[in-house]
């Protein structure tokens, strides 16, 4: 068995379901295929099989699936639930210890869901970066741009990376929120081209993405409750934004 499992309540999930195994290198669970069981008990019994769950079904139903099967948050399986619209990746079960919180991530960058983390370890960080690069920039580039924007502030302050579609794939993005633990959030070029944004737009990128620009509109969309605090900064091929969460400001304070 593999670490990762995907469960799916409804045929009609199956693309979605399919999707997601391949993404995620994971066993695929239809639970129809198995008469002899009710769906409860199959999942109730493969629960401990696996390390970490993605169940296709509304919240509600997984809170009853999940009656009386958690023991500890660091031994239960993580969960993560997403609605078959692929709409909201929900965190619900060992979300930091478990790995929910990045299974989260990874679901949403398969899917365009909203990786939603309750879990207070990552939601009071206050700062989201957002981050364009030109192909191939390594990881120590782009961190020094990183750091360069910043200033007086701290990767251990920062939330989550936002980075346009195309750049999903990007070595260099991925090996440096690998090295420092830093989800990616990875927004569409559609969502960018449809926000309203008050930024001085990059001829380089409309002609060559399609979009006004990268770095700011996707730390904005990434957080959409903040303030632009770091306007888009360019070191090398590599820009930075710093959104600032103004919620998580107001109750540190």
């Amino acid at each position: 068995m593999k670490p990762i499992a995907v469960w799916l309540t409804r045929r009609e999930a199956l693309p979605l379901g399919q999707r997601l195994a391949t993404g995620l290198d994971a066993d695929l669970y239809q639970p129809w295929s198995n008469p002899g069981d009710t769906p409860r008990e199959l999942f109730r019994r493969q629960f401990r099989q696996h390390r970490q769950w993605v169940v296709a079904m509304a919240s509600g139903i997984a809170v009853r699936y999940l009656d009386g099967l958690p023991q500890s948050k660091h031994h239960d399986p993580a969960v993560v639930v997403l609605d078959e619209a692929a709409r909201f990746a929900i965190p619900l079960l060992s979300g930091h210890e478990g790995g929910a919180n990045a299974l989260a991530y990874a679901v949403a960058r398969l899917t365009g869901a909203i990786p939603a983390v309750t879990t207070a370890t990552e939601a009071l960080k206050p700062l989201t970066l957002g981050i364009g690069c030109r192909r191939g920039m390594s990881a120590d580039a782009i961190e020094q741009a990183v750091l360069r924007a910043l200033g007086e502030r701290t990767l251990a302050e920062v939330r989550e990376v936002a980075t346009i579609d195309l750049k999903a794939d990007e070595a260099g993005l991925l090996a440096f929120c690998a090295r420092h633990q830093l989800s990616l959030r990875v927004i569409a070029r559609a969502d960018i081209a449809a926000r309203a944004w008050v930024g001085q737009p990059s001829a380089w990128v409309q002609r060559n993405i399609g979009v006004d620009g990268v770095c700011e509109p996707c730390a904005l969309i990434a957080s959409p409750r903040g303030r632009l605090i770091v306007a888009k900064t360019a070191l090398d091929g590599v820009t930075v934004a710093i959104v600032e969460d103004s919620i998580t400001r107001i109750e540190q304070d």
